[in-house]
């Protein structure tokens, strides 16, 4: 792997990492809660877009131009 692409995935795997260390710490304040009202179905829909997108750029799907990028 080159070395642009290899640190847009280490970037990638920094960002799904907080994802997951966060949507972890939501869902254990749920459960403490019990409020009624779940952040955890919304958590991933607000947060969830945007690493989809981070995906797509460290697999490199911007900016590509004829198989070159």
């Amino acid at each position: 792997m080159r070395p642009a692409a290899e640190k847009r995935m280490q970037g990638f795997r920094l960002h799904l990492l907080a994802f997951a260390l966060v949507f972890l710490a939501v869902i254990v304040f749920e459960l403490a809660a019990g409020d009624g009202f779940y952040w955890g179905i919304l958590f991933p829909v607000l947060w969830g877009a945007p690493l989809a997108l981070h995906c797509a750029y460290a697999m490199g799907l911007f900016g590509r131009r004829n198989g070159a990028g």
